[in-house]
């Protein structure tokens, strides 16, 4: 059997390319080779035409793969609008509302609630804050948020929020009680939110 040898990563999966040489160095034995470790196209020596075109088998995508995946959850939620005072830098918590955590990952979190505190130039208001307490199973966590993405649902009279955030500031005990109920949510294999 043949053996080449990939010239920049030394790798010895290696295929015919999917490029035809010209006939005159095909009948020398020279052929397009490709690497299957790094991508590499160059020619080499295979005149028995030993190595096979195959391509490259791809396992099936899951169906959340994101860096840190999200899971659908409905957990209570205590959502207040964060407000600095711009020149004393001091920071209040304001309009508070009761809603609900409808997604939950490592860095973010997207919450239900009906906004008749909320001011609606506010929640639109790009790198606008909240102060989120969201109930988990094994005890509260709380947090900044920035809203990354919202939208109005419901009628003028009976409408409700949906904002999706990324966490700005966690404690250190509410990060780990964060990670340990997202841990336990994957291990037991529960519904998880397609992308």
């Amino acid at each position: 059997m043949t053996i080449v040898w990939c010239p920049r990563c030394k790798s010895s999966r290696i295929q015919r390319g999917y490029e035809e040489s010209l006939i005159i160095l095909r009948i020398a034995g020279l052929h397009q080779l490709l690497c299957n470790n790094c991508g590499l196209e160059f020619r080499g020596f295979d005149p028995l035409r030993k190595l096979p075109r195959t391509p490259v088998e791809r396992t099936k995508s899951a169906a959340n793969e994101r860096r840190f995946p999200r899971h659908k959850v409905h957990l209570p939620a205590t959502i207040c609008l964060v407000e600095r005072n711009v020149l004393t830098w001091d920071v209040a918590y304001t309009h508070r509302s009761q809603g609900h955590c409808e997604t939950i990952s490592q860095i973010g979190m997207a919450f239900s609630f009906v906004g008749s505190r909320f001011p609606p130039d506010e929640l639109t208001r790009p790198g606008c804050s909240l102060f989120v307490t969201v109930n988990l199973p094994g005890g509260a966590i709380a947090a900044v948020v920035s809203i990354v993405h919202w939208e109005r649902r419901g009628s003028k009279s009976r409408s409700s929020w949906f904002v999706g955030t990324t966490i700005s500031q966690m404690s250190e005990s509410d990060t780990a009680r964060l990670a340990a109920y997202i841990k336990k949510r994957s291990e037991a294999s529960l519904y998880v939110a397609p992308t």
